[in-house]
């Protein structure tokens, strides 16, 4: 995936500030949650219809994004 930003949508107005999936009011986080719970990516999609799998794919990326970064030993 080149581009995280046509699929990630940061917005102050929407869903706090959290980011979401295409300016959907799909939180990354509420992907991640039902990952996280058990559900496979075709139920993912079910429980959210708007959904395509390349959001999937985009939200676990920006997640891993945010993880991977170096840590500092001072």
């Amino acid at each position: 995936m080149k581009n995280l930003s046509s699929r990630i949508a940061l917005n102050p107005d929407q869903c706090g500030g959290r980011p979401c999936i295409r300016g959907l009011r799909i939180r990354v986080v509420d992907i991640l949650d039902l990952l996280a719970e058990g559900l496979t990516q075709n139920e993912v999609l079910e429980e959210f219809p708007d959904l395509e799998i390349e959001d999937i794919t985009a939200a676990l990326k920006y997640a891993r994004g945010k993880i991977d970064h170096p840590i500092v030993a001072a």
